[in-house]
C-alpha cells in the first residue's frame, strides 16, 4: 500500500514510521522544503531526538507525493487541518482512506478534525480519526502502545487497523468517531489544567480528583452531542487522559506547570516550543458547553485563567466549595 503522511511533526513522523515497518510504500510531506530536506539528509526529526527514521521513509516537501497514495493521514496541527485538506484534496480518490490523527475542534463553528477534512475535501473518500494515548516520543521508540480507529463505516476502520497494527503498535476499532474526537480535543484542556494543579504544588489526590470529575464533563458534553459513554472510559478517553495529565511527555502539561507557577500565559506557550493544542481547544470547548447547556466547570475556569486572564489561585476554592453533589447521579461514563 502507498501512504502518505501530511505533517512531519513528532506524531506524523512517528506514525510514518510505523506504516514503514508494516512493510508500506511510505512518504512524509512537510509543508517547509527545507525541513525536509533536512530530515532526509540527517534521517532523523529534531522533535524526536534519538529516533533514526527508517531507510525506506522518504521525506519531502512536495505534494505530489499523494498521487496513487491509498492512505493518507492527516497529521497538521488543529488549526492548519482545513486548509491541509484543501491542499490535498485534488489527489483524493473515491478508493482512498483519509484518516485524521489531529486533536483539537475549530473555533467558531466548533466542528471535530474529521468534519473538517470532509468539507474541505469535498467527502471524497472514508474518514476515520486515530487516538488513544499515544506519545510520539514512545512510539518512535517502538514500546508497546494502543489506540482506536474510529470510523462510522467499519470497513473504513478496519482497513486504519490492518494498516497500522503492528507488534508493539495495537489497533481497536469503533464506530464513535464523535466520542473518539471529542475525547482527543478535551483531554489536552484538562492535561493543562493537571500541569497548572503540578505548578501550584498539589499532589496526587489533587490530579485524581481533577482527571475524575473532568472525565464526567467530557462524558456529559460527548453524550449530547452523540458519543457512546463507552468511549470515555476507553482507550480514547480515560486512557489518553491518563497518559496526556501525568507525563512530561505532554506539551500540554508542561505549559500548565509554568502558568500555575506564575509564568504567563502567552509566555509559557512560548517557552514550549511546540503547539499547545489545549490552550486553542479550551475556546472551543467552552463555545460548545455554552451552546449546549452543558454544566463544565473544570473547562469553564480553565477557558477563564487561559482567555480572561483570572488568577489561577481563586480558582480551587471555587471548584472546592460548589454545592454538595451526589457522585452516581447523572454520571455518565461509569
Amino acid at each position: 500500500m502507498k501512504a502518505v503522511v501530511v505533517g512531519s511533526g513528532g506524531w506524523g513522523t512517528a506514525l510514518s514510521q510505523v506504516l514503514c515497518d508494516n512493510g508500506h510504500e511510505t512518504f512524509l510531506w512537510s509543508h517547509n522544503p527545507a525541513k525536509a530536506a533536512q530530515m532526509a539528509q540527517s534521517r532523523e526529526n529534531p522533535l524526536l531526538p534519538g529516533v533514526k527514521l527508517p531507510d525506506a521513509l522518504q521525506v519531502t516537501g512536495d505534494l505530489d507525493c499523494l498521487d496513487g497514495a491509498e492512505l493518507v493521514v492527516s497529521a497538521a496541527p488543529s488549526f492548519a487541518v482545513r486548509e491541509t485538506g484543501t491542499k490535498i484534496a485534488p489527489y483524493l480518490r473515491h478508493s482512498t482512506i483519509l484518516v485524521s490523527v489531529s486533536k483539537g475542534i475549530e473555533p467558531r463553528t466548533c466542528k471535530r478534525m474529521s468534519e473538517l477534512l470532509w468539507e474541505s475535501t469535498g467527502g471524497v473518500c472514508g474518514i476515520a480519526a486515530l487516538s488513544g494515548p499515544t506519545h510520539a516520543e514512545e512510539v518512535g521508540l517502538r514500546l508497546p502502545t494502543g489506540c482506536v480507529a474510529a470510523s462510522p463505516s467499519g470497513d473504513v476502520a478496519r482497513a486504519v487497523q490492518d494498516a497500522f497494527m503492528n507488534a508493539y503498535f495495537r489497533v481497536y476499532t469503533s464506530y464513535d468517531i464523535v466520542g473518539v474526537e471529542l475525547s482527543a480535543a478535551l483531554k489536552n484542556v484538562i492535561a493543562l489544567t493537571c500541569g497548572m494543579c503540578d505548578g501550584l504544588g498539589y499532589q496526587d489526590n489533587t490530579k485524581a480528583l481533577l482527571m475524575t470529575r473532568a472525565m464526567a464533563e467530557l462524558a456529559r458534553l460527548g453524550e449530547q452531542l452523540g458519543g457512546s459513554r463507552r468511549t470515555f472510559s476507553g482507550l480514547a478517553g480515560m486512557g489518553d487522559l491518563i497518559v496526556t495529565c501525568t507525563s512530561m511527555h505532554s506539551r500540554n502539561r508542561r505549559a500548565g506547570i509554568l502558568i500555575g507557577r506564575g509564568t504567563p500565559v502567552k509566555e509559557a506557550l512560548a517557552a514550549i516550543g511546540a503547539v499547545v493544542e489545549g490552550y486553542y481547544a479550551a475556546e472551543s470547548v467552552h463555545q460548545l458547553a455554552e451552546r449546549e447547556e452543558i454544566d463544565m466547570p473544570i473547562c469553564r475556569c480553565a477557558w477563564e485563567v487561559l482567555y480572561r486572564g483570572r488568577d489561577i489561585h481563586g480558582v480551587t476554592g471555587e471548584l472546592m466549595g460548589r454545592a454538595r453533589k451526589d457522585e452516581l447521579l447523572g454520571a455518565t461514563w461509569l
